[in-house]
């Protein structure tokens, strides 16, 4: 297991947002409630231009978070090095609070799907996952964050349940945990479990960062309920509720509002950061500690 702890100077228990370029100015004059910034890591490993400057000027004023999502940490072949390589780059000079991938796949052979695609929870998937989050850390340096994922579908040949999964793949590489409340319940909808049940199994302690998340109502073939997690909306009512159940058991953490689709102007992302901020800060006394 590489001997990982997370970095002092970690992400605030305040809201945070995902970074885009068009809130620039907004962000300058007055970023008010948000505390830290989400990029994707992918958007920025080029060289040059505006996009690093921007990011470089914005890692000297507030703490950053760096999400990747083409890492394919679930896939069946070893990961890209060259991949790896502008990643371990692009944490070295960005110096992140934290840095985040998802379970879930997304390469096969050399071609890349635009999607994050799920896998079976088997004996074997488990130790492919350890030996690419191991890898991912020993190049980065620092510890990372697991993401669970949406589901749309179940695999007959699954021997875990998602949260144990998750918290053996934390005991066997020192990773951390990055729960998404929408992504539990997108799940729950679409896969027919209780959403709180997840959330009472799923392993709080090992949680560095929350996420949330707007996502689009839609039916399946049969007619019954069917969530997209569009990252694309204002974050739903039920999801909201899922958040205060989540905080009232593991206590306050970084939360970040996800919107990266059809993306509003700063005032109604900040809407909703104060709404976040209104999460964390109406905690009961004992669930802050």
């Amino acid at each position: 297991m590489y001997d990982v702890a997370p970095r002092s100077e970690a992400l605030p228990p305040l809201p945070g947002v995902g970074y885009k370029p068009q809130h620039w100015t907004d962000i300058l004059n007055n970023p008010a409630p948000v505390a830290w910034f989400e990029v994707h890591a992918e958007n920025y490993m080029g060289d040059g231009g505006r996009p690093i400057a921007q990011l470089r000027h914005l890692a000297e004023r507030f703490p950053l978070s760096i999400h990747g999502v083409g890492a394919s940490i679930g896939g069946a072949e070893r990961l890209d090095p060259e991949h790896v390589a502008r990643l371990k780059h692009l944490v070295s000079w960005a110096n992140p609070a934290s840095f985040s991938e998802h379970l879930a796949w997304s390469t096969h052979d050399s071609h890349f799907m635009n999607d994050l695609l799920p896998l079976p929870y088997t004996d074997a998937t488990l130790q492919r996952v350890c030996d690419h989050v191991e890898e991912v850390q020993e190049a980065i340096g620092r510890q990372m964050l697991l993401e669970n994922p949406s589901s749309y579908l179940a695999f007959e040949e699954s021997t875990w349940e998602e949260p144990a999964f998750l918290d053996e793949i934390a005991r066997r590489t020192g990773c951390g945990l990055l729960l998404d409340v929408n992504n539990v319940f997108v799940s729950a909808t679409n896969l027919g479990f209780s959403p709180q049940s997840y959330i009472d199994a799923f392993p709080l302690h090992r949680v560095g960062e929350i996420h949330l998340a707007g996502h689009e109502e839609d039916h399946d073939d049969h007619g019954q309920p069917l969530l997209i997690d569009a990252h694309g909306a204002e974050v739903a009512e039920p999801v909201w509720a899922l958040l205060d159940y989540t905080l009232e058991q593991c206590g306050p953490r970084p939360l970040l509002v996800e919107w990266d689709n059809d993306v509003p102007d700063w005032s109604v992302l900040a809407d909703e950061a104060h709404r976040a901020e209104r999460a964390l800060t109406s905690l009961p006394t004992q669930a802050r500690a």
